[in-house]
Parts: C-alpha cells; structure tokens; sequence
C-alpha cells in the first residue's frame, strides 16, 4: 500500500466517530426519553446535543436523523453543538425522516416543521421568531411568532439562517452565509442576504 500512514489513520478516526456516536447515541436517547422529546428509529449522535423542550410543548424527530455536535465529526468546522429548544407553551418542533444537522440551531416559540431528506450544514440556525423586540420600548420582549416550513430534500448551507414566516419548498438549496428572510419556492437556488433566487434547479422527473 503506498499510504500506510494514511490507511490507519484514517481508519482509526472511523473507528473513534462510530465508538464515540455509539455512546454519545445512547446518553442522548435516553435524555431525550426522560424530557419527553421523541425520537424515531436509527437516529444518530455525534457529541452530545442541547435539548430544552418547555413544559407544554413537543419536540418529535424522525427516524435516520444525525446531529453532530462534536466538531472533528464534520471537517468543514463546527464551531457549537446542536440546540433543539422549544420556549413557551403549545410550541412544537417536527423533523421527519432522513434530516441531517450540523451544529445546528432549531429554537421554536410557535411551529417549526423540517421535512424528510433535508441536510443542514455547518452552524445553521433556524428560528420561527425574533428574540427581542424591533422598537426599543419592547426591545426586551420577544414578537409572537410565526411558522416555519422547510419542505422535503432542501439543503441549507453553511452558517444560513431562516428566520420567522419563511416556507422553504422542496430540493431547494440555499447558499452558505445566506439570511433567509421571505418564502423561497420549491426547485431554486438562492443566496445572499437578504436571500435572493440566483437559478432554477432542473429536476429529472
């Protein structure tokens, strides 16, 4: 073999991430059960997320999910663990089959849905409200919230942040950096802050 060195090194790092998933899984399925937030079949856990779930409210995750929240399990760099938090009565977070989260943020005070095959990269925050208010006589208290939709297959690049009211249609990508502000439709990439579309995605029916 003409990297030896490369073979059982990287060999070696597969073997700690599937140890360490494994554990890191089990302490965290078991949290979750004791917070009552539910989760599906074969999700997986790299480093330990931080999950609050306010009496009241629900969290419910699918099965064949990933957070990773240890920094050496996504190599683009993650800079902070997954948060999964709901923060006041009647609040529900739902993420179907197949998602993939890295170091993200998902912070609901109303409704947040991610659907099926939906992959988060690197330090991605997704929020259904704002956390102070805009004018400065309520600066210290947060807007009611509104829902938030992220559709089937759409891929949110590195550090893109979705803000409250948005709906995501399905395949659509959004570009790393992007502040996603308005409705983005179903088979478009977009970019930028504010994000805007820059093309259409063709897809093979």
């Amino acid at each position: 073999m003409s990297d030896l060195r490369g073979y059982i090194f990287t060999k070696a790092r597969l073997f700690r991430l599937r140890s360490y998933s494994f554990i890191c899984t089990l302490v965290t399925s078991v949290n979750f059960r004791l917070r009552g937030i539910s989760t599906g079949r074969n999700c997986r856990f790299f480093g330990l997320p931080v999950a609050v779930r306010m009496v009241g409210s629900r969290i419910a995750i699918g099965k064949n999910c990933s957070f990773r929240s240890d920094f050496t399990s996504n190599l683009v760099g993650i800079n902070r663990k997954c948060v999964i938090t709901t923060l006041r009565r009647n609040a529900e977070i739902n993420i179907s089959d197949n998602s993939g989260f890295s170091g993200t943020v998902i912070a609901a005070a109303g409704k947040i849905t991610i659907g099926k095959n939906v992959l988060c990269g690197a330090n991605t925050t997704i929020t259904d409200f704002d956390w102070h208010g805009i004018m400065p006589d309520s600066r210290n208290m947060p807007d009611d919230p509104k829902t938030v939709v992220i559709e089937d297959n759409v891929w949110l690049g590195l550090n893109s942040v979705v803000l409250k009211g948005v709906t995501i249609g399905e395949n659509s990508v959004i570009g790393a950096n992007s502040v996603v502000t308005k409705d983005i439709p179903a088979n478009v990439v977009a970019v930028g802050n504010p994000c805007r579309i820059i093309r259409d995605l063709k897809i093979n029916k």
